[in-house]
């Protein structure tokens, strides 16, 4: 069942897709994921990565929610108000939403992020403690601040391909640290990265797998979006695979 999700973060009305399985829920009620798109994306992603990804969930018993962040898709807001800081309360709210619904299980609610969806997950984790974390491709302020000026000699709101971006995003990323904030959240995180990533190089994602002590899943020739079928075959199996193995364990203990 899919149907429209919204929620108000700062005077601000969120639009998403609320994704849950058919048939009647488990008596503590389907475990979920929230989805978290990247700079300049939207819920649905590149060729409908992140809807394909939720359906995918829902077949195996995992409901999921993908949002648009305040200034994105169809959210309210403009985009040169988007920080990090703003970001992280649209999680934070998403997480209170999700622990509200009816039919889901409040105590296992799960984060995935793509791209700076991913750096905003990491940052996010310690505060709103998902059951898992999963990371795409995640990003790292310096790939912003290699290609920007001192952020003092910038100007308020700047042209970047048409879009406004804010002063404050650029000033904000030099004070953040996805990788040690990463290293305070207890819970099992997993890693996915394409090897010919392009825009968030493989390295990056192995620095994460390492501030974690996790798993780092490489999808041989990938590229940042994940350009193929067979890639996002890979993709998709092995990020659900991660998100069911945590329920099989919960029922397990229990």
């Amino acid at each position: 069942m899919e149907t429209w999700a919204s929620f108000v973060v700062g005077g601000q009305r969120v639009h998403g897709m609320l994704h849950v399985p058919e048939g009647t829920a488990p008596e503590e009620g389907f475990p979920s994921v929230v989805i978290l798109h990247g700079y300049t994306g939207n819920r649905s992603g590149d060729h409908r990565l992140l809807p394909l990804l939720s359906r995918e969930l829902m077949a195996r018993g995992v409901a999921s929610l993908r949002f648009d962040f305040r200034g994105s898709g169809e959210s309210e807001g403009s985009f040169a108000e988007m920080t990090v800081a703003r970001e992280i309360e649209d999680v934070v709210e998403s997480f209170h939403f999700m622990r509200m619904q009816r039919g889901l299980n409040p105590q296992r609610v799960s984060l995935l992020g793509f791209s700076m969806g991913g750096m905003v997950a990491a940052l996010s984790a310690p505060q709103v403690r998902p059951e898992r974390l999963a990371l795409w491709a995640p990003a790292l302020p310096e790939l912003w601040l290699s290609q920007m000026p001192d952020p003092r000699v910038l100007p308020e709101v700047i042209d970047v391909n048409g879009w406004p971006l804010g002063r404050a995003f650029v000033e904000e990323l030099t004070m953040l640290d996805p990788l040690m904030t990463l290293q305070s959240y207890a819970g099992p995180v997993r890693i996915f990265h394409g090897s010919a990533d392009p825009s968030v190089p493989l390295g990056i994602g192995e620095r994460y797998a390492r501030a974690a002590g996790c798993e780092l899943v490489v999808i041989e020739a990938a590229n940042h979006c994940f350009d193929s079928l067979a890639w996002t075959e890979r993709l998709y199996r092995t990020t659900v695979d991660f998100f069911v193995e945590g329920h099989r364990e919960a029922v397990q203990a229990s």
